[in-house]
Parts: C-alpha cells; sequence; structure tokens
C-alpha cells in the first residue's frame, strides 16, 4: 500500500475519518436503553457475536484493562444483563454470559439503528446506495483490524 499521508489518500482518509466519526455518533443517539454506556453497549454486543468469555478475554477484544472490564461485568451483572458462571476448567475464574434479557435488548437496538440507517440511505440515489453496499465488507474488515 501506497503512503497515504500526502495529497488525494491523504484526504480521503481524512474524510473517511470524519464521516465514521459523525455517523457513529448518531448513532449511539439511536439507543434504546439510555441507562447503559457505549461501553457497556459493546461488551454486550462482543458478547452476542462472539459467544461467553471470561473477563481477561473480554477486556482485550473491547481493549480495556481487567480491571475496568471487571467493573463493566459487575454493572452489567447488576442490571441482569449477564451472568458469571464458573469456567468450566479453570476454578479461579468465571465466564461472562449474556442474558435474554441482553438478547432481546440488543435486538432491539439492532432494530431501531438499522432503521435509523435505512432512513438515511432512502436519501442516496441509486449509484451510491450501489457503492455503500459495496464498500460494506470492506467497512466491516477495517472495523475488525
Amino acid at each position: 500500500m501506497s503512503d497515504l499521508s500526502h495529497g488525494d489518500d491523504a484526504a480521503a482518509v481524512n474524510a473517511l475519518r470524519s464521516a465514521v466519526m459523525r455517523l457513529s455518533r448518531r448513532l449511539k443517539h439511536q439507543r434504546v436503553d439510555e441507562s447503559l454506556s457505549p461501553t457497556e453497549m459493546s461488551v454486550l454486543g462482543t458478547l452476542a457475536r462472539c459467544g461467553r468469555a471470561t473477563p481477561g478475554e473480554l477486556a482485550r477484544k473491547e481493549h480495556v484493562q481487567p480491571p475496568s472490564m471487571t467493573r463493566i461485568v459487575a454493572l452489567l451483572e447488576a442490571k441482569g444483563l449477564v451472568r458469571l458462571e464458573p469456567h468450566p476448567d479453570d476454578r479461579r475464574q468465571k465466564v461472562v454470559t449474556q442474558t435474554e434479557r441482553a438478547e432481546a435488548m440488543l435486538e432491539e437496538s439492532r432494530r431501531k439503528r438499522n432503521a435509523f440507517l435505512a432512513s438515511l440511505v432512502e436519501e442516496l440515489d441509486e449509484d451510491e446506495w450501489a457503492t455503500l453496499r459495496a464498500a460494506a465488507p470492506v467497512l466491516e474488515k477495517l472495523a475488525h483490524v
């Protein structure tokens, strides 16, 4: 890949960063449960995607320190959104699993955010929508690099 710090490439990187950040902020306002922080929602999303995990595994996936994840998991447990179970192989550890309540809340959140995005997409012409559909897998890849 070429140097992306100059010219048109730098401008494209800057525009992408700015657009992704603005769209992310707008999506964050489409929350179902205002009592949950974006980090708590992210942890629930990770559990939904990846399944049960130890707090240490969640900390790595969420790029936070283990003590911070321990606090987040405790808050989610107190809200009835996750449960802690004994680790099957290591008695010193616990495994975090989301509850049915969390699954239902995440589904409602996805529905609301998808509807919001769909309303934005309706403003695009066919060529713009085709471009965005083609870019979606690339954006997904960037999100998980």
